[in-house]
């Protein structure tokens, strides 16, 4: 065994000794990491891998321009929003101005997670409501509050089931769901299943608070919502009183390559808007984007305060990761990668018969893996099989959905035409190896 092997079976007995064991680790073999730069990551041992996996370094692992922000800022300063700082004023003003009105008001968290629950207590603030509407199979973050309103969690394993005020509309699926890519209609078929939970809550006379939902369903198997659904949605949502909050997470800062912001594709304007580890490319920034209105709803007499959120540092590698996505022209580069790369896998439907689905846009990519096209049955263990073969390819992708079935692409922004061609390779090599 040589020294690496060593210090990774090292680094494992002792993680398994004294970190939570839900903490899990990624692939069968887990990988020993030493060092990234932009879209490759390091093992121990000097081998390079590709990542299309993380999408939190989104303007690449280690810019340089986000670590000369963090230093510079370091050496002067870092210090919370009780006081004076232009950083602040800097970074809010070039957040907004990516957003459409009436979005002009900031507040500034450490992680997404806290940026959903806050908009949450805004939705609350401003309705006078509890009771909130959700996506079937959605994921929004790691909190009580988040899991509570996550479906993905409360009916997973150890979940608790869901809690009386959240109600669950049905997952706009145009692949796996009742209506399909084929029907016109599918996108206001879909939201009368929010407009069903609403009339429920009438019948009981009770208020709404308001409906979540990401953009672009992520965890519920990197999903491009039908034309017209969330348009449907908020319109019955806000005729209700609600509220109409936008999960930008995982989409925001040009991903989707045609758009800025997934919320943009469906050609709806949210109430509140969140936006977590992107923003900081790594490091802990997390945004929440409201109307004035709702701003001034929640100015009821409680301070609101948040340690680090919008402090010195944060501000500055947020700036910085703003001025990078727009001078490096990381849209314009995610669409032109992202078409390059789906024109190369949309043929491996055809080559291999487990390979159900591909869809996406831009840098946000899934590949649905089936047993049976008809049944639709999930291939959860070919899915797994194929991210651990591409790890050993020097290739990194994860698996997403329900089903757990959904090969997930969502690499940092620079992640190139050359990286693309090197993933598909070792995916055609890996769907291969199934024998299907």
């Amino acid at each position: 065994m040589n020294k690496s092997m060593s210090d990774t079976q090292t680094l494992l007995s002792v993680r398994r000794r004294i970190i939570g064991p839900s903490v899990k680790l990624a692939y069968r073999q887990p990988l020993h990491v030493a060092r990234a730069s932009m879209q490759y990551i390091f093992d121990a041992d000097g081998r390079r891998y590709i990542d299309a996996y993380n999408n939190v370094p989104h303007v690449g692992h280690g810019h340089p321009r986000v670590l000369e922000a963090a230093v510079g800022q370091m050496a002067l300063i870092n210090t919370n929003t009780r006081y004076l700082h232009e950083n602040l004023q800097r970074f809010a003003e070039a957040l907004i101005a990516t957003l459409p009105e009436p979005l002009r008001v900031c507040y500034f968290v450490n992680s997404g997670s806290e940026a959903n629950e806050l908009a949450l207590r805004l939705a609350r603030a401003h309705t006078g409501a509890i009771d909130l509407i959700v996506l079937d199979a959605a994921y929004h973050g790691n909190t009580n509050t988040m899991i509570d309103i996550s479906p993905y969690k409360f009916n997973g394993p150890g979940g608790r089931g869901q809690p009386p005020w959240v109600h669950v509309a049905r997952l706009p699926d145009v692949y796996r769901g009742e209506f399909k890519s084929t029907d016109p209609h599918a996108g206001p078929r879909y939201a009368e299943s929010v407009g069903e939970r609403i009339a429920q809550l009438r019948a009981r006379d009770t208020g709404l608070c308001g409906y979540i939902a990401e953009s672009c369903p992520s965890v519920g198997g990197q999903i491009l919502l039908p034309e017209g659904y969330l348009a449907a949605v908020y319109s019955e949502v806000r005729a209700a009183g609600g509220v109409c909050m936008a999960d930008e997470v995982q989409t925001g800062y040009g991903r989707l390559g045609k758009y800025f912001y997934g919320f943009e594709q469906q050609n709806v304007i949210p109430d509140i808007v969140v936006l977590g580890k992107p923003i900081g490319n790594g490091y802990p920034v997390a945004a929440v984007v409201t109307t004035p209105e709702i701003a001034a709803s929640f100015d009821n007499g409680m301070e609101y305060f948040s340690t680090f959120g919008g402090n010195t540092v944060s501000c500055a590698v947020g700036l910085a990761v703003l001025e990078i996505v727009k001078s490096e022209r990381l849209q314009a580069h995610a669409e032109a990668v992202g078409e390059h790369l789906l024109a190369q896998l949309r043929p491996l439907k055809d080559r291999y018969a487990i390979v159900g689905d591909v869809r996406g846009t831009g840098l946000f990519l899934g590949i649905e893996l089936v047993r049976d096209r008809d049944t639709l049955a999930p291939a959860a263990a070919e899915a797994s099989e194929t991210t651990n073969r591409l790890r050993e390819d020097g290739v990194l992708i994860g698996t997403d959905g329900p089903y757990h079935n959904v090969l997930k692409i969502r690499p940092p922004m620079p992640f190139d035409t050359d990286d693309a061609d090197a993933l598909v390779r070792s995916l055609d090599k890996a769907l291969a190896a199934l024998g299907s």
